[in-house]
C-alpha cells in the first residue's frame, strides 16, 4: 500500500450546506460537503476536488450554485469562512468550450481579467505576464483565440479566471472527448495550477474516474437517495468522499502504475451503477 504523503489540514475554504435544488421534481437534495486548505511542509499545495457522477445525475446544478450563478432552493454555499453565501465572480469557471473575447489577443483577455478588480495597468501586467510565463504562453501573447490550439485556448481560459477570481475555479468536464495524450496535458496543466498558490481550490466537474484519481486529494460521488430495494427516492446529494491524500493516493506522479489505482477506479466503476 503507497504511504501517505505527510500534510496537516488548516483553514475552512469552502463550505455547502444541505443544498437543494427543486423544479417540479428534487434535482438535488441535502447535498453537503466542504474544503479545507491542506499545508505540505515546503511545499505550495492547493487543493483539488473531483466531483464524480453519471451524466444527468445533477453536477451541472451543482456547479452553477457553487459558482454563484444559480441561487439553491435551500442551504446555502459560502467561501472562506465567511456568512453570506458565494457570490458571482468569486469563483472562477471554465467551461468546456473555453470561452475568449475572439475580438481580443491573448494579452486583451488577460489584461481585461486582471482589471476587473480594481488592479492597476502595472499590477495587472504584471500579474498577467506571470501566468504567460507558467502556462508557456508568452509567444501567443499577441496571438487572437481563434490562433490557438485547443490546449493553449485551455491555458488562456484557466489564466483568465485565476485573474478575476479570489483562488477558485470550477473546470465542467475538462476531459470529454481528448484521447490519452491531451487528457495528461490537461492532468498535468490542472496538477500546475493547484501548486501556484497555497490557497489555489480547483472543483473538477468529471465522469473520468481515471483522471480524477490522478489529479485529485478528494473525490465526491453525486448520486440519488435510494430505498432498501435500490429505487431512487428523491434528488441527488454527495453519497461518499474519498479522502485520496489520506489513503495514500494523492501527489503520486506515478499513481497510474500503482495497483492501488486500478483497485480504486475499478470500485468506482462499480459504484457508478448504484449511483
Amino acid at each position: 500500500m503507497t504511504a501517505a504523503c505527510t500534510y496537516t489540514v488548516g483553514e475552512r475554504l469552502l463550505t455547502i450546506e444541505n443544498v437543494c435544488v427543486r423544479y417540479d421534481r428534487p434535482v438535488l437534495e441535502g447535498v453537503s460537503g466542504h474544503i479545507d486548505n491542506i499545508h505540505r511542509q515546503g511545499l505550495q499545495q492547493g487543493q483539488v476536488v473531483c466531483l464524480l457522477g453519471p451524466s444527468g445525475i445533477g453536477k451541472s446544478q451543482l456547479f452553477r450554485c457553487i459558482a454563484g450563478l444559480q441561487r439553491p432552493t435551500s442551504g446555502s454555499i459560502r467561501l472562506n469562512g465567511h456568512g453570506r453565501e458565494v457570490r458571482p465572480g468569486e469563483v472562477g469557471v471554465v467551461a468546456q468550450d473555453y470561452p475568449l473575447f475572439k475580438h481580443r489577443t491573448v494579452w486583451g483577455n488577460l489584461m481585461l481579467a486582471a482589471t476587473r478588480h480594481g488592479r492597476d495597468p502595472y499590477t495587472a501586467a504584471d500579474a498577467c505576464l506571470a501566468l504567460l510565463e507558467k502556462f508557456g504562453l508568452v509567444d501567443q501573447a499577441k496571438c487572437h483565440p481563434t490562433m490557438l490550439s485547443g490546449g493553449q485556448r485551455q491555458r488562456v481560459a484557466i489564466a483568465q479566471q485565476l485573474l478575476c477570481s479570489s483562488h477558485f475555479l470550477l473546470m465542467d468536464e475538462p476531459f470529454s472527448g481528448l484521447d490519452p495524450l491531451a487528457k495528461s496535458a490537461v492532468c498535468e496543466t490542472l496538477i500546475d495550477v493547484s501548486t501556484t498558490h497555497e490557497l489555489n481550490t480547483i472543483i473538477v466537474v468529471t465522469h473520468d474516474i481515471e483522471s480524477a484519481i490522478r489529479i485529485a486529494d478528494t473525490l465526491w460521488l453525486l448520486g440519488r437517495h435510494r430505498d432498501a430495494t435500490g429505487r431512487p427516492t428523491g434528488g441527488a446529494a454527495i453519497q461518499q468522499a474519498y479522502d485520496l491524500a489520506d489513503m495514500g493516493l494523492a501527489w503520486n506522479p506515478d499513481i497510474e502504475s500503482r495497483p492501488e489505482f486500478r483497485e480504486l477506479a475499478a470500485a468506482l466503476k462499480a459504484r457508478f451503477a448504484t449511483l
